[in-house]
């Protein structure tokens, strides 16, 4: 096939023997399966901002920082140099993301390093050598998405405890080889301490999750992981090892519907200062 613009300085610099062909197309990248010496492995090749479908990216932006002052800056004031410095932390959040989890304990691809726009990493498998197909591509009996949706609430858990929450996590963004499910995706990774949406991310990442193991086994409908992970990561008790139960007391406390108005009220004023900064500078 034709080598993909991209790729080819890989190929130049020796990094990538070969194209094999095309594994899949999403939202924010295209991933291609690629020789590099006696492996097969994935290089996914992320689109141009203009071409890339993946919707509210500023929403899950929000909080990630970096060391250059100059550099965020630039982001802040949103110039061509801002814009270009955004996109490349888009595309390095999540090959940074790959390194924390891994050693978190989380099972994710190994990541073999990115070069400019294009992410290089494993090819995850079945049993037999394929390519390991998604969650939403198979079936399983009840026992075995009992057992699987309480690794994935583990993986969710040891996320948040290095400060990340997936936000986009569902049944098309786990991969299922001979030993269980592995995370994939995370370019729009939410720094959980950092991000106002972060709370809400989780819980529909878990509710999604859930959703699709519950069509196996119904009784996991009725658990509530999200709410206590966030109880706990609230109070700074989250452990990597914890043994969670899924079940959560809601508080019967009535909204205080006049102070969250009021906090939503500040939220706007404040940002309408920013941008007012911004614009004079």
């Amino acid at each position: 096939m034709k080598v993909p613009q991209r790729i080819k300085p890989l190929i130049e610099d020796g990094l990538v023997d070969k194209v094999l062909g095309s594994l899949m197309s999403g939202k924010e990248a295209q991933v291609f399966l690629v020789r590099c010496g006696n492996e097969t492995r994935c290089a996914k090749v992320y689109k141009d901002v203009a071409k890339r479908s993946f919707k509210n990216a500023v929403q899950y932006q929000e909080g990630r920082k970096i060391r250059n002052s100059r550099r965020q800056r630039a982001m802040e004031k949103r110039s061509k140099f801002g814009r270009d410095q955004q996109e490349d932390v888009w595309q390095r959040a999540e090959v940074d993301a790959l390194y924390k989890l891994a050693d978190a304990g989380v099972r994710v691809p190994k990541a073999y390093g990115f070069f400019d726009g294009v992410l290089l990493m494993e090819l995850i498998t079945d049993g037999e050598g394929g390519v390991a197909p998604r969650l939403n591509d198979i079936t399983m009996s009840a026992a075995q998405a009992v057992k699987d949706h309480a690794t994935v609430m583990i993986y969710v858990l040891r996320m948040l405890c290095v400060g990340m929450v997936h936000g986009d996590l569902s049944e098309f963004n786990v991969l299922q080889d001979e030993t269980g499910p592995v995370i994939i995706d995370f370019p729009q990774v939410v720094n959980a301490s950092g991000n106002n949406n972060a709370k809400s991310m989780l819980q529909r990442d878990v509710r999604n999750i859930t959703q699709y193991y519950a069509q196996y086994a119904p009784e996991l409908a009725g658990s509530h992981y999200a709410e206590e992970m966030w109880e706990l990561h609230e109070k700074s008790e989250l452990d990597p090892d914890l043994k969670l139960t899924g079940k959560f007391k809601f508080s019967t406390k009535a909204a205080d519907v006049d102070s969250v108005l009021h906090l939503i009220d500040m939220a706007y004023e404040e940002e309408m200062a920013r941008q007012d900064r911004m614009q004079n500078g």
